[in-house]
């Protein structure tokens, strides 16, 4: 398995794994190929955020993003992780954690205050997941509009 930054050339085989993120593991209404498509090439600029891929005999098989903001209360820049997901089939694989791992790095080597991410409350598996990896529960609650 090999885990790297996503690539132009990575545009479909990303895209048919953001539906499935997207439609069926968190049941969202499909977002227009053209929306899919501007999203992950603005990814490929590294500018307001990254993505990096698992790849398995040259299939991609999950996906990790990581946004870049900042955080008043550190007066520091920090990262994001908006999404972590990894096809069913590859579950179990060490694929999640690579990913998660390539993250963190990412957010040490270049300075960033933190890296902080969000999932659902019924995501028990993500939860006892990142527990493993050792984050901790925030003291924040997030709301959305």
């Amino acid at each position: 398995m090999i885990i790297r930054s996503a690539e132009p050339y990575d545009v479909n085989q990303l895209t048919d794994l953001m539906y499935l993120y997207i439609v069926d593991f968190y049941q969202r209404p499909k977002p227009p190929i053209e929306d899919i498509h501007r999203l992950i090439e603005m990814l490929f600029e590294k500018d307001r955020g990254i993505q990096f891929v698992a790849e398995q005999d040259g299939e991609l098989i999950g996906f990790a993003t990581l946004y870049f903001s900042f955080s008043t209360t550190k007066a520091d820049k920090i990262t994001i992780m908006n999404d972590l997901f990894v096809a069913e089939k590859a579950r179990g694989t060490g694929a999640a954690q690579e990913l998660f791992k390539s993250c963190e790095a990412f957010t040490k080597e270049n300075g960033y205050a933190h890296m902080s991410w969000i999932t659902a409350t019924d995501n028990y598996r993500a939860q006892k997941f990142y527990d493993k990896m050792g984050g901790s529960l925030g003291n924040w609650l997030t709301y959305s509009i």
